[in-house]
């Protein structure tokens, strides 16, 4: 789908920026809101909060530099979860990046945005898995083997339900590859 230079949301909503590791959300946020990759804490921009899972990962990187990625990344992915919920529990429209595969925690954030007036809405990055792969080796952050194999599991049936119109719970969802994605000039709200 080709939204066109700009995808418009209601205020207060929670959009979450959906793909496979490596597929281009994290870029995509930085090419967007002006995000240089070294934040620590969630952004303001244009009335809402942009969070990137590299900010809890920036901000968890000297304290945990000791321990293996097994037990730094569930702080890490926790950390990210948890500022988003804040956020919506708060009242704040959020842009904010997710692999998206976990169909619990989108049903958790749905939830949240509805007490508070909003709606979770879904833009999905979708590339094929050797071009995610691709992307996490040249980012330099690369998931195992195992961990890159579930995601991609969970991916396709996510697709194919964004493909015939819905993702419960989300309000909406919009499908970009990687071209759409590169021509995005802006995600707006109301």
């Amino acid at each position: 789908m080709d939204p066109g230079p700009a995808l418009h949301y209601p205020a207060g909503s929670l959009v979450l920026v959906a793909g496979l590791p490596g597929a281009g959300k994290s870029t995509l946020l930085n090419r967007l809101y002006g995000l240089r990759g070294d934040e620590i804490a969630p952004v303001p921009a244009g009335g809402v909060l942009v969070i990137d899972s590299g900010q809890a990962r920036n901000w968890w990187a000297r304290r945990l530099r000791p321990l293996p990625g097994v037990l730094r990344t569930p702080l890490i992915h926790t950390t990210h979860v948890w500022r988003i919920g804040r956020a919506v529990l708060r009242g704040r429209g959020v842009v904010a990046h997710t692999r998206g595969t976990w169909p619990h925690i989108l049903h958790l954030f749905a939830w949240m945005a509805r007490l508070h007036g909003g709606r979770l809405h879904l833009v999905l990055i979708d590339v094929d898995p050797e071009t995610a792969r691709a992307g996490q080796f040249a980012r330099g952050r690369v998931v195992t083997r195992a961990t890159f194999h579930r995601h991609c599991r969970r991916w396709r049936p996510l697709i194919d339900s964004a493909r015939d119109g819905a993702v419960p719970p989300a309000a909406g969802v919009t499908v970009l590859d990687r071209n759409t994605a590169d021509k995005l000039q802006a995600i707006r709200f109301h």
